[in-house]
This record gives C-alpha cells, sequence and structure tokens, in this order.
C-alpha cells in the first residue's frame, strides 16, 4: 500500500495523477498548505524540504519500504513499479524523458512563479504580465508540438502527459488566457482530462 501525502498543487496533482492512471493502491492523505501542515514534525520527517508530494511505499523494492517526495520521481517510480505509461524504444523513452522534464521544470514553475505574484499582498501588473507572457509563449510550442504528435511524447500516452497537464489544467482554471486559441493544446487537454483516473485524482 502506498501513503500518498499531497494537495492540489500542479506538483500535488502529478504525483496523483500518476497514483491513478498506473493503478496503484493508495491512501489519500491531504496535505493542507495554508495551514502549514507541511512545516509540521510529522511531514518534515517524511520531507525535510517541507515541500508536497511525498509517498511512502509500504511495498517498495525489494518488500522493503519506500519514501519518495519529487513529483516527477513519483511520476517515474508509479510507471515503472505498474509497468504502464513509459516507452520501450530508446528513442522514444528519450522523447518521454524531455518532454517530462520540459512539463515539470519549465512548465510548472513558471505558473508558480504566476501565482506567487498576483495572489502575494502587493500584486505588482507588469511583472505578473511578463511572466504569463513566457508562459503563454511556453504553451504555444506545446500547441505547435501537439500539431505534429497526437500526445506530449509523440503518438503514445506516457507519463510525460501527466505531468504537463497537471499544470495545465491549473493554468487554465486560474489565468484562462495564457490557453486561450491553442486549438490543439485544447485538443490534447479535453482528452487527458476526460480521462476517468485523471478525473479522479483531480478531486480533493
Amino acid at each position: 500500500m502506498i501513503d500518498y501525502y499531497g494537495g492540489p498543487t500542479s506538483n500535488g496533482l502529478r504525483a496523483r495523477i500518476a497514483l491513478e492512471e498506473c493503478g496503484l493502491s493508495y491512501r489519500l492523505n491531504v496535505i493542507d498548505l495554508a495551514k502549514g501542515e507541511n512545516k509540521t514534525p510529522k511531514f518534515l520527517a517524511l520531507n525535510p524540504m517541507g515541500q508536497i508530494p511525498v509517498i511512502v511505499d509500504t511495498e517498495g523494492p525489494g518488500g522493503k519500504p519506500l519514501t519518495l517526495s519529487q513529483s516527477s520521481a513519483i511520476l517515474l517510480y508509479a510507471a515503472e513499479k505498474s509497468g504502464k505509461f513509459l516507452p520501450r524504444g530508446p528513442a522514444a523513452r528519450a522523447a518521454m524523458l524531455q518532454a517530462l522534464m520540459s512539463a515539470s521544470t519549465d512548465v510548472t514553475p513558471t505558473i508558480g512563479t504566476v501565482f506567487g505574484i498576483i495572489r502575494g499582498k502587493d500584486p505588482h501588473g507588469p511583472t505578473a504580465d511578463m511572466f504569463k507572457g513566457r508562459l503563454k509563449g511556453m504553451f504555444k510550442v506545446w500547441d505547435d508540438l501537439l500539431a505534429k504528435g497526437k500526445y506530449a511524447a509523440g503518438e503514445e500516452l506516457t507519463v510525460a502527459d501527466f505531468s504537463l497537464y497537471a499544470g495545465y489544467v491549473r493554468a487554465k482554471a486560474a489565468i484562462p488566457e495564457v490557453c486561450d486559441g491553442l486549438a490543439n493544446l485544447e485538443r490534447w487537454g479535453k482528452e487527458i482530462g476526460a480521462r476517468p483516473a485523471t478525473q479522479r485524482a483531480l478531486k480533493f
């Protein structure tokens, strides 16, 4: 059994989507960031960085417990544990890793920056607009890529799609203007969002 500790942030969604899509049994432990539950001694014992998500797999490799943080690491762990959503060929695997890293390390932090600015006590409009422009540019690149392939890393559904979708769905809900006019991204987002496992993962 896996214990999942997280919440409805991009990173939290990314990991939970992976658990749901990979069909792994887990217990949901919601961590309320607004209440500082990620800074309690109990949570810091799981991740000293005080960041969500974290999973604890009581049946990890070799039957030994495993504690794991970092949402992309959890994505890959879930995929390898289940044998799902990982390309077998070396070229396809490399394409998946490239797409995964772009979604996780480019798109998601930019979304977080925009949220930090617009939700701060003294939001600065020009700075927010600058980062929204950067995010829009990233999504435009993804839109162009999705015009050439069905999924984030080509014609095969992979964990890269779950990583990108976690950021996309958050951006679309809170700052929809950065997603406007991108038909290929919209088509892809509707398909991923219609998947029952992904829908379950979004409900906290």
